[in-house]
């Protein structure tokens, strides 16, 4: 289903239907300059600026996978700290059994995703309160089984000890070449999913599932295909969050503290907005590099902040800017041009 908005009237000529603009695609050429300078930011910057970059990248992948699963996909959870807990755990778990840490981190996010399956055949028969709740639950009874694991020792966790076989330097050259690559595929594979007739249909079924099944769309196996990519992209954070860490404790890593700051970036940057994710990830980031020293007065401003984009800028700081500039740097609609003076824009 197509909605069209910052529409004018159309005047004679003919029209073509385009999915770039001018600042679409210098947008795309600015992103790979700046992925190719961020893959040369360890070879002259402090080890701390490299440290702060890799939580950055994190930061940019949770907040995309909730925005698409949430944002463009309609599936509003509050445990997705389920799949960052247990990215970090089978982290612990297949190093542990002889695996190298940084194939362990790979390997963890093929089987958080391969958890999520199961899952999605009981949560996905939710909606609304109901799936967000119930993800709530799951990811609280996840943590208690955890705990039971021997290895993990409860609450006093354990270490990811084979990094110890790497350098300091060499390891965090790693974690965060890792952390980058894997921001960048999951954003180009998103973005092209987005684009792809799966796309339309995961916004169709956000915007009326009903209709979306009465024009042929698969709505169950949609969902799924969304709800098992935002497993694998936020088991793959928690996976890399542990490797820069090296610490594993059950209560930090499944602490719903890792939702909340998902919804803050999504709301702070846009809410079914590409570029807003990642948007609100940089805010998020400055704000954590600023003021995370306050302790609880942090978490309290972000509550009041989140608390005022959602009333007074619903649509968040890059719904703004597509509200007042008709800008869209990331398209992943359509785009109508009737004439040169002319535009009607998805």
């Amino acid at each position: 289903m197509t909605n069209l908005t910052s529409m004018e009237m159309p005047g004679p000529g003919i029209a073509d239907v385009h999915r770039w603009t001018r600042a679409s695609r210098m947008a795309a050429w600015t992103s790979v300059v700046g992925i190719a300078f961020l893959a040369l930011v360890p070879t002259f910057a402090s080890t701390g600026l490299v440290d702060r970059l890799t939580a950055l990248f994190v930061y940019v992948i949770l907040a995309a996978m909730w925005n698409a699963l949430a944002g463009y996909g309609g599936l509003v959870s509050v445990g997705q700290q389920m799949f960052f807990g247990l990215g970090a755990y089978f982290t612990v778990r297949i190093a542990d059994a002889g695996a190298d840490p940084f194939v362990a981190t790979l390997l963890a996010a093929v089987a958080v995703s391969l958890v999520s399956y199961p899952l999605s055949l009981v949560m996905l028969r939710l909606k609304g309160g109901e799936f967000a709740i119930a993800m709530w639950v799951v990811s609280a009874l996840t943590h208690l089984l955890v705990n039971l694991d021997g290895l993990i020792q409860g609450e006093t966790g354990t270490s990811l000890i084979s990094l110890n076989a790497y350098a300091a330097g060499t390891r965090q050259i790693w974690i965060y070449g890792l952390a980058l690559a894997a921001m960048t595929l999951l954003l180009v594979g998103l973005f092209a999913l987005l684009r792809s007739r799966v796309g339309s249909a995961i916004q169709a079924i956000r915007d009326n599932e009903d209709a979306a099944a009465a024009l042929g769309v698969d709505v169950v196996a949609t969902k799924r295909l969304l709800f098992i990519l935002a497993a694998f992209g936020t088991g793959i954070a928690g996976a890399l969050w542990l490797a820069s860490a090296t610490s594993f404790q059950p209560k930090t890593y499944f602490s719903v503290q890792w939702t909340a700051y998902m919804i803050f970036m999504v709301l702070v940057g846009g809410l079914g907005r590409f570029e807003g994710a990642i948007l609100g990830a940089v805010i998020f980031f400055v704000i954590e590099t600023v003021f995370g020293a306050m302790g609880v007065w942090y978490l309290i401003g972000l509550g009041l902040v989140a608390l005022l984009f959602s009333l007074f800028l619903p649509r968040g700081l890059w719904g703004a800017v597509e509200e007042r500039l008709g800008l869209s740097l990331m398209p992943v609609g359509y785009r109508l041009v009737v004439n040169s003076e002319n535009r009607m824009e998805r």
